[in-house]
């Protein structure tokens, strides 16, 4: 078991956390070697940092749980952004590149990290990913997290700005149940709301818990399929690539 997240330490792609099967839960040794392993990490994601920034580049991690639809508002996002802003993908998932395939058809570069049975991506990962990629400057490297509420939120990657995805089809109740996840996004979307017709979320609950959770948080409903919302989210990208100077009074 992975002393700091709970994966199996089963052994993954790119994935070279220290793992023990011995220690029990709550043991000292477990305290220090989550330390241990959150340090070295934190330190790859501000020389990640310091790389981005070096080249202009805009750093955003998209999370969320499987099936929120990260990968269709991505190829929805490269095809409106073109000829505007380039974005360029890292994705992970356990297995397959299926959705980089997707995003590969959307007309945006990107890199696949497989991560075997690990349940997020880390610093280290990132870093190679980069390499790899090599985002042009002025461009937005979206960074699509394995499929997770819980462990990715621990893991700072080195970017400039943490992107929360909840589709109606969850359920209202993922801000409450998972706070820590939420409590760190600088944007939350609410996604699939072409699906509220047939579904049974309230929105003003979800509005409201998440305003109680993440005050600084920015909500916004989309929907990849009808287009909804999609605007707002772009123009978000674009300020945050180049923030606009405030207007003059």
């Amino acid at each position: 078991m992975c002393t700091t997240c709970g994966c199996d330490g089963a052994g993954a792609v790119l994935h070279d956390h220290e793992h023990s099967h011995v220690i029990p839960a709550g043991d000292s040794r477990t305290v220090t070697l989550q330390r241990k392993v959150l340090a070295k990490n934190d330190a790859i994601a501000q020389r990640n940092r310091d790389w981005l920034a070096g080249r202009g580049v805009c750093m955003v991690n998209l999370m969320s749980s499987p099936g929120a639809g990260k990968t269709t508002l991505l190829e929805r996002t490269a095809t409106d952004l073109a000829g505007r802003l380039v974005i360029c993908v890292i994705e992970g998932d356990q297995e397959t590149a299926l959705d980089a395939d997707r995003i590969r058809a959307a007309g945006s570069a990107v890199v696949q990290i497989n991560t075997g049975a690990g349940c997020h991506l880390d610093a280290d990962m990132v870093a190679r990913a980069l390499a790899a990629l090599d985002p042009p400057p002025g461009s937005v490297a979206v960074i699509e997290n394995v499929g997770n509420l819980v462990c990715p939120a621990l893991f700072d990657l080195g970017e400039s700005a943490r992107v929360v995805l909840g589709s109606v089809t969850e359920g209202a109740d993922k801000p409450v149940k998972y706070p820590l996840m939420f409590r760190g996004a600088d944007l939350v979307l609410v996604t699939k709301t072409d699906l509220l017709p047939y579904v049974d979320f309230d929105l003003v609950r979800y509005t409201a818990d998440l305003a109680k959770i993440a005050p600084r948080a920015r909500a916004l409903a989309v929907s990849a399929v009808s287009g909804a919302g999609l605007a707002d989210f772009c123009d978000w990208l674009e300020r945050r690539q180049r923030p606009r100077p405030p207007a003059r009074g």
